[in-house]
């Protein structure tokens, strides 16, 4: 008779974390938001979902950057390679609440393959890593 007030406790810590993981992973438009961030070649809006440090990997420029360099860090990017679309490929998650976005972003005669990393901190879904890579 003791073991079912722990076994109680114990359904509902598995409840909270699934509840937890799924709205973490179902963050509704912050792909979207981020998506549209880099159509617009928009670094502020688009810094908006950094974490404090941001892993980037760009053609000639690569670090680990604050969040306020690596804002600075992309809107060199988008001004020396402006955008002329993004479209968003491939979007998906791992149990542990990571996040990801593949994508193909375009810019007048260049075309990068983007690579976004996203974890859960502290409650909310924060940019790790963005990579661009020409293809």
């Amino acid at each position: 008779m003791k073991s079912k007030p722990f076994l109680l406790l114990g359904v509902l810590v598995l409840i909270c974390y699934a509840f937890v993981s799924f709205s973490l992973n179902n963050v509704p438009g912050i792909h979207e938001n981020i998506a549209s961030a880099i159509r617009a070649g928009n670094a502020k809006q688009l810094a908006t979902y950094f974490n404090s440090a941001v892993e980037i990997t760009l053609p000639g420029k690569e670090g680990t950057f604050s969040k306020g360099q690596a804002e600075l860090v992309m809107k060199d990017f988008f001004t020396k390679t402006p955008p002329s679309s993004f479209i968003l490929e491939q979007k998906g998650g791992s149990s542990g609440g990571s996040q990801f976005l593949i994508g193909t972003y375009k810019s007048q005669n260049k075309v990068f393959k983007a690579y976004i990393l996203m974890k859960p901190v502290e409650g909310q879904l924060l940019i790790q890593q963005i990579q661009f890579e020409c293809d």
